[in-house]
């Protein structure tokens, strides 16, 4: 959207550094952002605590432990890999279990099946889409487990949640998740377990902070949700065909944009809205007409669209040398909304750990808060909903 961004403004010697990166050395350092805060920290001092800031105990267990809590592949129907690898890593973490859990927002119950053996109880869980509650209770059957999944929109304001159970989500996104600290809280659940994702989708353009401590606090950061959005920006497990795709659509959107801005003699950013899949058959020309014709602007019949291409390829390994910098700010960002979960979940009377509990080429969102309710203390009383 901005050529030039205001920090490279402020930080010339930065920009400079970024811009003077081969294309192999943007591929290293956007998957070692610690080594990119390292390098620019003798232009920028603040960076040089980073690797600090962003230092995350591992929680995982043994590699023994988790190889036995990971569902068989035999048994594993219709689960993704990488689902099934994230589930069982994410199962060795909670062991043991003491109490029956609840599976929130479950889909059709990879994770409640990959519990259930280890699970004191039946696993009951809960998912808004009827095709995946009826697929995961014929898994459950198919398989003999003892996991019962419930038609539920965790989000209706009538929901009740059963108690003594062991709240557990992995990925689930935003409010979400967001919900089940909320309401597991007021319940009174003995054990909540979250693994969060895509902080971004939610209701409020503001994040809003649950805990009391940074709601108060006078330097409070006020993210919205395309700053949310950041902190899960990563490809780290996309396939090579979808990381060119990605790269494809992003020379051709910013080409675009330098052709619009030259028709239109204005320096600004259109937004245009995603393209029909077909597109990416027909080309970049077909790409221009019909991004223009969305944003009613007439192309000139002599548009040299090839000369367009090649701004576009400039201006994406421009704007990938930019991004680096941005970039940093991804797990930063993603830890301030994590540890204010966990400050909440502790003035609501928990005893709370954060951690990796996987590594973070299985997902980026390897983030786990595991949280044990401690009797015979009141929880915070908190102001706002």
């Amino acid at each position: 959207m901005t050529p030039e961004p205001a920090w490279a403004r402020r930080h010339p010697k930065l920009a400079a550094m970024v811009k003077e990166l081969s294309d192999s050395d943007c591929e290293h350092l956007n998957e070692a952002p610690e080594e990119l805060a390292r390098q620019a920290s003798r232009l920028v001092p603040s960076l040089t605590g980073y690797a600090e800031l962003v230092r995350v105990p591992q929680l995982s267990s043994s590699r023994e432990k988790v190889t036995e809590a990971t569902l068989p592949e035999v048994r594993a129907t219709d689960m993704p890999g990488r689902k099934r690898l994230q589930s069982g890593a994410f199962a060795a973490s909670l062991a043991p279990l003491e109490h029956p859990a609840l599976d929130w927002c479950c889909g059709k119950g990879h994770l409640s099946r990959t519990l259930a053996p280890l699970c004191p109880g039946d696993i009951q869980g809960y998912e808004w889409n009827p095709e995946l509650v009826r697929d995961g209770n014929r898994l459950a059957r198919q398989f003999r487990d003892p996991v019962s999944i419930a038609l539920q929109d965790v989000m209706a304001a009538e929901l009740t949640l059963p108690g003594n159970l062991h709240g557990v989500a992995l990925h689930a996104c935003g409010d979400l998740h967001r919900q089940l600290l909320r309401r597991g809280s007021e319940a009174g659940l003995p054990r909540l377990s979250i693994s969060p994702c895509c902080y971004h989708l939610a209701g409020e353009e503001i994040y809003r902070p649950l805990s009391e401590k940074a709601s108060s606090h006078g330097g409070l950061l006020q993210p919205s949700r395309n700053d949310l959005r950041l902190a899960v920006r990563e490809t780290v497990t996309a396939p090579a065909r979808v990381r060119e795709q990605t790269r494809l659509v992003s020379q051709w959107r910013l080409g675009f944009d330098g052709l619009q801005r030259h028709v239109r003699g204005r320096d600004e950013y259109l937004s245009v809205p995603p393209h029909p899949a077909r597109l990416m058959k027909e080309g970049f020309p077909a790409f221009c007409r019909w991004a223009a014709e969305k944003k009613q602007l007439d192309l000139p019949g002599d548009t040299d669209f090839d000369a367009w291409l090649d701004f576009g390829a400039q201006r994406r390994a421009q704007v990938r040398r930019h991004e680096l910098v941005r970039h940093l700010f991804r797990r930063p960002l993603e830890l301030w909304v994590v540890w204010d979960y966990a400050v909440f979940l502790e003035e609501q009377c928990y005893r709370v750990r954060l951690g990796q509990f996987c590594d973070r080429a299985l997902t980026p969102r390897n983030l786990l808060i595991d949280a044990v309710r401690v009797s015979g203390i009141q929880p915070a009383q908190h102001s706002h909903s």
